[in-house]
């Protein structure tokens, strides 16, 4: 069950008017790591006490910006916005409060909120992968031929770009990578996402960010803002 975490009705009739000036997607790429104080709820303080050290400072961390950033835009104070995310789950507000959706790598956190499903992920551009054996095992045919005609360097660079759309699909989609990774297909050419089972075509954009990979899925991901 969904729990608002604080919050309440008539913060719920407040944050809806808001959101009908809000029709864009908003982004922020933060330092994950920081001194300054960041609130989480009760929930989240106990459900941190479960992880390891590196992850339980990570988690909080990662709650807290979010918290902020959105309550910042939905005109909210930190402990009334009503954000439910357990460790291993993607983070979810209630209806009428928007979507969220969140990625970190190494020291980087990219955060999001839209208007509607999200998805984000992010990766170091430099990032060592072994892409032949990536793209082989888990990417669909079509794609790996397309993959076949690039240099070595060319083809790292391309599958790291697809991985990371890919990761943000999911995310919007609220699937799984196990079950949907080899069911996306991305077409760099078009700058296209396609779900090969299910059809699903939505909007994707990619941006390089002070040497950060940065995969945005969703309706108007084209327009989001960055913040």
């Amino acid at each position: 069950m969904l729990q608002h975490n604080g919050g309440s009705l008539r913060g719920v009739l407040s944050t809806a008017k808001q959101l009908h000036h809000l029709e864009q997607p908003r982004l922020w790429l933060l330092a994950l790591h920081g001194s300054e104080l960041l609130w989480v709820s009760d929930y989240e303080q106990a459900w941190a006490q479960h992880l390891p050290a590196p992850r339980r400072h990570q988690y909080l961390r990662s709650r807290g910006h979010l918290r902020r950033q959105v309550g910042a835009l939905l005109k909210l104070p930190v402990h009334e916005v009503p954000l439910h995310s357990p460790p291993g789950e993607a983070p979810r507000l209630p209806e009428g409060y928007g979507h969220v959706s969140l990625s970190h790598s190494k020291d980087q956190l990219l955060l999001s909120w839209s208007p509607w499903p999200i998805g984000v992920d992010l990766e170091w551009h430099q990032r060592a992968i072994q892409a032949e054996l990536l793209a082989r095992r888990f990417f669909p045919p079509q794609e790996w031929d397309r993959l076949q005609s690039l240099s070595p360097g060319e083809r790292q660079a391309a599958v790291l770009e697809s991985w990371v759309c890919k990761e943000a699909a999911i995310k919007w989609q609220r699937g799984s990578l196990a079950s949907d990774l080899r069911h996306w297909c991305w077409n760099a050419n078009l700058q296209q996402l396609q779900h090969l089972q299910q059809g699903w075509q939505p909007a994707c954009q990619m941006q390089l960010r002070n040497g950060w990979l940065c995969a945005v899925v969703g309706e108007a991901a084209e327009q989001g803002i960055w913040g």
